[in-house]
């Protein structure tokens, strides 16, 4: 089975964030606020999938074209990015990873256009290149790519200081910084600790279980987890909510709660468990979550597969 033309790869998965360290055995890059995505270029075309190979092409037409910025059919592994003031905006890829409307999606396109960054790349000519070493995949990197432009970049990295990077991240408000050694093969659909994350804030994916109007226009999305097949509550988060995102949840079908409702849920509407979202948090020693803001609706992961990592900390979201 030729993973080119069946469109078959899965990338390769991130580990569990650790403190940042440095090695001379690994590389370090900047970790986009964007949307992981396959890219599948040649002469022919161009196909964007994400993790669940969903097809991304209508959500970034602006993206078209990039397969002829490359030398040959190849598979990049990379990031969609859009930015705003000059940083990655996860809503603005997430708002219109969930649109369908051909004109409205045009418009953004034009006033906040996607970029694909390339950090990796799994096959080249005729066949995969995954058992190729880290560093030479990050040759032949190079080598596809004729010439970057607005559209299509290659991801750059340092060597050994990790530390360094992360703190320059920090600074500049950005997400965190990737840690990958430089001999790791690409595990396709595997997580390995070959590739470790850094990051700033803390984050994790939760089902939307339903909301909480507070007035003056503030709403309290209700989030759970699954526990041994069974949903669970894991709080709410309030900050970061777009009209756009609410709309949507909104609109779900509302159904009762699916556990007995904690105190102070009196006047929550409650919905089919049908959407996903991300919540980030800053850290705190003793693992409660603090300050947790709503980052937005995502649709390349299946509630089912929101799995709770970490019990006991309800009681820090607010």
């Amino acid at each position: 089975m030729d993973i080119f033309d069946n469109r078959s790869a899965s990338p390769m998965l991130i580990a569990e964030m650790q403190e940042p360290f440095d090695s001379p055995d690994y590389i370090y890059e900047l970790k986009l606020d964007g949307e992981r995505c396959l890219a599948y270029l040649d002469k022919d075309g161009i196909t964007l999938q994400n993790k669940r190979k969903l097809l991304l092409n209508p959500r970034f037409p602006e993206l078209s074209s990039i397969n002829k910025s490359v030398k040959t059919r190849c598979i990049l592994d990379g990031e969609i990015t859009v930015l705003v003031d000059g940083k990655p905006d996860f809503s603005q890829v997430q708002r219109r990873a969930l649109m369908s409307n051909k004109f409205k999606i045009q418009l953004l396109a034009d006033k906040y256009p996607a970029s694909f960054t390339a950090f990796d790349i799994l096959y080249y000519k005729d066949g995969p290149v995954i058992d190729m070493p880290l560093m030479e995949r990050k040759a032949l990197l190079q080598k596809v790519i004729k010439s970057e432009n607005d559209r299509l970049a290659i991801s750059r990295y340092i060597e050994e200081q990790g530390k360094t990077l992360y703190d320059a991240a920090a600074k500049q408000d950005l997400e965190g910084v990737v840690a990958k050694r430089k001999d790791s093969l690409y595990s396709m659909g595997v997580r390995t600790k070959d590739w470790i994350k850094f990051k700033r804030l803390l984050d994790d994916d939760f089902v939307v279980l339903g909301y909480i109007q507070k007035g003056n226009g503030v709403v309290s999305v209700i989030l759970g987890q699954y526990r041994d097949g069974e949903l669970i509550y894991k709080g709410h988060a309030t900050t970061g909510m777009s009209n756009v995102d609410f709309k949507i949840i909104s609109n779900i079908e509302r159904t009762q709660p699916p556990f007995i409702p904690p105190k102070g849920h009196d006047k929550a509407i409650w919905i089919k468990p049908y959407l996903v979202c991300i919540v980030s948090w800053m850290p705190r020693k003793n693992g409660a979550l603090n300050q947790p803001i709503y980052k937005g609706l995502r649709d390349d992961k299946d509630p089912i597969d929101c799995k709770e990592k970490t019990p006991g900390l309800n009681s820090s979201w607010n």
